[in-house]
């Protein structure tokens, strides 16, 4: 019996990608709290631009680093998985390896360049892929444990015994 996994759509991941957002921004938020560096921007002058950058940069690369081990170890963000969503290679359902993780990351800009189409592009898709997902080879599939055609919990036990010697 081979499984067909179902995509994720639309709406659900925005609305996933808003929950990010929101998480994202309050955990970030509390860490230039903790940090100290809001009191620093207010300073005037050439300092307070450069430590902007900074903590800008600081805040992509942590953002980066946090997404793509969610992905990796969770098949997720806090978003994606509270709605029941796993991102995972297309063609194994596996976890997206570190350079897929990376792609799909840096390529949310080839799907936010053209208005958004890379985005919207979700809502008409067949496997319902934006454009980042096809640069890495990813998918968005529903369900608490993604399965994939041909995987192993589709063969059975004479099978598996003949592939063990």
């Amino acid at each position: 019996m081979q499984v067909v996994p179902r995509y994720a759509g639309f709406w659900r991941r925005l609305g996933a990608c808003l929950l990010d957002a929101l998480l994202f921004t309050l955990l970030l938020g509390l860490l230039q709290g903790v940090l100290g560096a809001g009191g620093l921007r207010l300073n005037a002058g050439e300092g307070t631009l450069w430590l902007s950058a900074r903590i800008d940069a600081l805040h992509n690369l942590l953002a980066l680093a946090l997404t793509v081990f969610m992905w990796m170890r969770f098949m997720g963000t806090p978003g994606k998985l509270l709605l029941g969503c796993h991102v995972v290679d297309a063609r194994s359902g596996r976890p997206l390896r570190l350079w897929q993780a990376v792609l799909r990351y840096l390529a949310y800009l080839a799907s936010l360049l053209p208005l958004g189409l890379g985005f919207l592009w979700i809502a008409w898709d067949r496997r319902k892929q934006g454009f980042h997902d096809k640069l890495a080879g990813s998918v968005v599939v529903l369900g608490q444990e993604p399965h994939w055609p041909g995987g192993e919990e589709n063969k059975s036990l004479r099978q598996l015994l003949e592939e063990l010697r």
